[in-house]
């Protein structure tokens, strides 16, 4: 636990130092990427819906995983807000360190934009860095089977069923989007996920979040995404 504490908190300072570094360097270069391109393309260029395949995989691989669907404005090619919800689905049984077993089915929600990072935006394929704000209120039911006391000789176990709580956090998002044929893309992003403030009850952190994975004080993860251009 020590050394993944260490390990978030260098990420952390690395993220900022970064961020700071590129903000004081580069602040005239910063100003007009960020600036609305203007040129003979309009504003609004339509909007896609998108579906990842990871979180099924992990789904029927393992004891958790969530399906996601997101739905993503286009404007001018270069900013792109975007809506992402999901279902986070967890069925943990007699975790081999505390023998609890841990369960737990809630939707979450996302909401951001991403920047197209190419200096030709209007291209088929996009290079993109994004930001999201995501939330979730879950239920969850942790349960310990009854075991004999080594002393006493009667069984003792606990539990609770229905635990209310919820999280909600920050993302960082890098992606990219390759177009393969008419509408259809296929495309990729790495998050890093950042706590901002959770309730999870008296009794212990739950083992998992729904849209966060595995509970921590931040995370990491990936998507790949069937991406259809409307």
């Amino acid at each position: 636990m020590m050394q993944r504490t260490n390990i978030s908190t260098f990420i952390s300072r690395l993220a900022i130092s970064l961020a700071l570094l590129m903000v004081a360097s580069t602040a005239h270069a910063q100003l007009k990427m960020f600036r609305m391109e203007k040129d003979s393309i309009p504003l609004f260029r339509g909007f896609s819906v998108s579906f990842d395949l990871v979180g099924p995989a992990m789904l029927m691989l393992s004891d958790h995983g969530e399906i996601e669907g997101a739905l993503r404005v286009n404007l001018h090619d270069q900013w792109f807000p975007i809506i992402e919800a999901g279902v986070g689905k967890a069925n943990h049984e007699k975790d081999e360190v505390t023998g609890i077993t841990y369960k737990t089915t809630a939707p979450y929600f996302r909401l951001g934009i991403d920047l197209n990072l190419l200096k030709n935006k209007h291209q088929s394929n996009r290079l993109y860095g994004g930001i999201r704000y995501a939330f979730t209120s879950y239920k969850a039911d942790i349960i310990r089977e009854a075991l004999p006391d080594p002393v006493w000789q009667y069984e003792s176990g606990f539990g609770v069923e229905g635990l209310r709580c919820n999280m909600h956090w920050l993302e960082v998002v890098f992606g990219i989007d390759a177009k393969i044929f008419g509408p259809l893309h296929l495309g990729w992003n790495v998050r890093y996920k950042r706590r901002v403030s959770h309730k999870e009850g008296d009794i212990g952190q739950t083992w998992y979040v729904p849209g966060f994975g595995i509970n921590d004080q931040d995370n990491i993860a990936a998507n790949f995404n069937v991406i259809i251009d409307i």
